[in-house]
């Protein structure tokens, strides 16, 4: 563990805050990526909660990023060497809704890091807060936990890695499940690295994400996944508001396999997983629902 641990030890960076004023064109194109229609069009019209993903981005310049696409470095990118990221879960409690029109203040800063050794070896594990403010008035506080590890792209021979298997159709829903359903392809993933200003390469080039990368395909992004569970209940429960989202990213989705969401409620939870077909769930989550004059309009 020592190796990984000089490298960060002294690396403590200060919170950054930046505003943002909120418009409604991207809830309009991730609305029509998953051919949906747009629920906040207008000032005053409430995010969906996790929507605001699509806001306070990041812009490298192209010049900065690395051979896989990520930025070489970055107020909170650890200076781990070699480093490769995986987003792996995170959790948000909103006290009130983000709005359409919204001037949004968001202070982010380091509240924890770890370094651990798994299976694959030595591994960062770093945890990022963030407070959105309108004025004083405080609206959601997010944790997102990322995983850092040392490993130059193409450090050691891949194995030729089986192809996806082809799609096959979803059986129908069980009985009390909620679901929805996705097939995240190769232009879905595109448009979706746009949408988030992410261009990690495991997400669209497919030579990259199988020939150094060692995936089977296309890789669907973590927040899509995270953001595919909070559409069971916005879909099935419109009376109802998600007060407080918990996820965890187990395994891979790849393009081209059919995703499926379900939800079961219980009172004011909703337990919440997504898988490929029969495979084990990509994401778990739960949402905690509450309802408000608004929303039970």
């Amino acid at each position: 563990m020592a190796d990984l641990a000089a490298a960060v030890a002294g690396w403590s960076p200060g919170p950054v805050t930046t505003t943002a004023r909120v418009d409604d064109e991207p809830a309009r194109a991730f609305a029509a990526l998953l051919d949906q229609p747009a629920p906040a069009t207008g000032p005053g019209d409430p995010l969906p909660l996790g929507w605001h993903w699509f806001h306070f981005l990041d812009r490298p310049a192209t010049a900065d990023l690395g051979p896989d696409g990520h930025p070489l470095a970055g107020h909170f990118l650890p200076p781990v060497p070699d480093r490769r990221r995986m987003f792996a879960g995170g959790r948000l409690r909103a006290t009130a809704p983000i709005r359409v029109g919204d001037q949004v203040t968001r202070t982010t800063s380091v509240a924890a890091m770890e370094p651990k050794r798994g299976r694959s070896g030595e591994m960062l594990f770093v945890t990022l807060r963030s407070e959105f403010h309108r004025e004083e008035e405080l609206l959601l506080v997010e944790e997102q936990d990322v995983v850092y590890r040392s490993e130059p792209a193409g450090d050691r021979p891949r194995p030729a890695p089986a192809p996806v298997p082809p799609a096959d159709p979803l059986p129908p829903p069980a009985a009390g499940e909620l679901a929805v359903d996705l097939l995240p392809d190769a232009p879905m993933l595109f448009r979706f690295s746009a949408l988030t200003y992410n261009a990690h390469r495991i997400h669209y080039d497919f030579p990259y994400a199988t020939g150094v990368e060692g995936y089977p395909g296309l890789v669907v992004h973590g927040p899509l996944l995270a953001l595919l569970l909070l559409e069971v209940p916005r879909r099935h429960l419109p009376g109802r508001r998600v007060a407080a989202f918990d996820y965890r990213l187990t395994r891979p989705a790849f393009a081209g396999l059919p995703v499926r969401a379900t939800g079961r409620p219980d009172g004011d939870e909703v337990q919440l997983s997504a898988a490929s077909g029969t495979a084990a769930p990509s994401i778990t989550g739960t949402a905690v629902l509450t309802t408000t004059p608004e929303d039970a309009r």
